[in-house]
């Protein structure tokens, strides 16, 4: 309603939005670039065996490399399913969907730069953590029905 009674200022929040965006473009590159090389490397390292040594160990191994590997949801839905075919257990396989989701370290910059450092890096680690207790969750709630 502003912006046809004479002022203007969804013309300057446009402006100001395209060059936040203009300015943060070639950090989202290289986040999206860096996600989709890692995405590639899960296969491989369920074939180096860094799994199947133990429910925790699983669970700690999977959430390390979903919080490295942030992505769409529907992509870990794809992941867990393989994991779950190569005989991971249930609690690494819902850390490792959780993690996914909510965990970005490869996201950390952008993150860090629009909300600050502190803030990123505490939102990452409550997000770690939490997924590892949903997962436990998850897996207890199962059993227990």
């Amino acid at each position: 309603m502003a912006y046809f009674s004479g002022n203007l200022p969804l013309r300057n929040s446009l402006k100001q939005t395209i060059h936040v965006f203009w300015r943060l473009l070639p950090l989202l590159t290289g986040v999206l670039l860096l996600a989709a090389m890692v995405a590639q490397l899960i296969p491989q390292l369920m074939k180096m065996g860094f799994f199947g040594h133990g429910a925790w160990s699983d669970a700690l191994a999977a959430s390390g490399i979903a919080s490295i590997a942030t992505g769409q949801p529907v992509v870990s839905y794809i992941l867990a399913g393989e994991l779950q075919k190569a005989g991971v257990e249930l609690l690494a396989v819902t850390a490792f969907i959780t993690a996914w989701i909510t965990v970005g370290v490869v996201s950390l910059p952008v993150e860090a730069q629009m909300l600050g450092l502190r803030f990123a890096l505490w939102r990452n680690l409550v997000a770690f953590v939490f997924s590892l207790l949903i997962a436990w969750l998850t897996v207890a709630l199962l059993h227990a029905f």
